[in-house]
């Protein structure tokens, strides 16, 4: 059985790269967990996980929370909300399953957007809180 945060991972890039409105958005694929080289504006990054245990005496858990970044050039912040709309509205409405685990709930805490210092580029910034337990 794998980690629960490498499957959720697994699960939001399967979701977020099959939406075809977000691929739109995108101009085509760009989620990425790992920023190529050569990656044209607009895109996505999945970024940093935190895992915390909340097991008791009687249940395993965990709680996680993810960072997802949306980059944009061209359209400006307002091309940085639609994107981070659809990446919310896409993880808020999609049921995941995730081998091995029960995905108990996912859930925006935080969104900002900004422009970047010293760059034309706006970065958005989502972060999302996940319980998961595993399969009895």
């Amino acid at each position: 059985m794998a980690h629960p945060s490498a499957e959720l991972q697994s699960v939001i890039f399967q979701t977020l790269t099959s939406d075809p409105g977000l691929t739109a958005l995108l101009g085509g694929p760009k989620v990425f967990d790992r920023r190529p080289e050569q990656a044209k504006f607009p895109y996505l990054t999945l970024g940093r996980t935190a895992v915390v245990d909340w097991s008791t005496g009687t249940e395993d858990g965990a709680e996680h929370i993810l960072t997802l970044h949306v980059w944009a050039k061209g359209g400006g912040k307002q091309e940085t909300y639609e994107i981070m709309d659809k990446v919310v509205e896409r993880l808020s409405n999609t049921p995941m399953a995730l081998p091995g685990h029960h995905l108990i709930n996912l859930q925006l805490q935080f969104a900002e957007a900004r422009r970047e210092p010293e760059s034309t580029a706006y970065h958005g910034i989502l972060r999302f809180r996940a319980v998961t337990e595993p399969v009895a």
